[in-house]
């Protein structure tokens, strides 16, 4: 989780307010607390892929150079 965040160059709080994921439940999956689940993991596979293509959808203010793939 945190590489992909690391490979788009945001802040835990910009990548968290980019991809509409509270800061705390970022916080836990980079820290290992939690994992995430569902739709959430769904979206970060999509966002390791082509976060450009999400930031798009959401209509995102945020500029994210095209990153190489980075697994979960």
């Amino acid at each position: 989780m945190r590489a992909v965040r690391q490979r788009a160059k945001l802040s835990k709080a910009q990548f968290a307010r980019c991809f509409g994921i509270p800061v705390e439940t970022l916080r836990h999956w980079e820290r290992g607390d939690r994992k995430p689940r569902g739709a959430a993991l769904v979206l970060l596979h999509v966002i390791a892929r082509d976060p450009r293509a999400v930031i798009r959808a959401l209509g995102s203010p945020f500029y994210i150079p095209v990153p190489k793939y980075v697994p979960i």
